[in-house]
């Protein structure tokens, strides 16, 4: 029997991991001051482009708060994924990510609450990438990603299960 080599071009790689907090005014600023805590990064402000009377929404005003995580993944994906017992449901994966809500910051591991930031919850979503994306996100000749090189909801059940022992129900 050979030995067959797996693909390197196939292997299913986590590329980011994005933290979001919504609201609006004062509650804004407390997620803004959360994610700050939590990521020690500055988070970048996600304005509205519509207009929705019934929630006091207009264009340009801001609605969230969100950052981007690119290092320490595999650390910082455990920790989020104690929050919630290890348990993910199906229908929270998607083609190529999956996310999670954490309705309250404090049941994080290591983290204290924070008197100024109130109690708070945020979103996680986990992005995944396999080697060759960048090819049809770059600007200057972008070429063309067949579909084999999505990620299907079935490929990550299987990594999810066999790295972080996640369970999905």
């Amino acid at each position: 029997m050979t030995n067959k080599k797996e693909n390197i071009m196939r292997e299913i790689k986590i590329e980011k991991v994005v933290f979001n907090v919504g609201g609006m005014g004062e509650t804004l600023e407390k997620g803004f001051r959360l994610l700050k805590f939590l990521t020690e990064k500055n988070p970048a402000r996600m304005k509205s482009n519509k207009r929705i009377p019934t929630w006091d929404i207009r264009p340009n005003l801001a609605v969230g708060a969100v950052v981007t995580v690119r290092k320490d993944l595999d650390k910082i994906l455990k920790r989020m994924l104690t929050t919630i017992d290890n348990t993910l449901k199906r229908k929270q994966i998607s083609e190529n990510n999956f996310s999670f809500g954490i309705k309250e910051y404090i049941e994080i591991p290591g983290v204290e609450y924070q008197r100024d930031i109130g109690i708070m919850g945020l979103d996680v979503t986990v992005v995944f990438k396999r080697a060759g994306r960048r090819v049809g996100i770059k600007k200057i000749k972008k070429g063309k990603i067949p579909k084999k090189q999505t990620i299907s909801k079935e490929e990550i059940i299987k990594f999810m299960e066999e790295k972080f022992q996640t369970q999905f129900i």
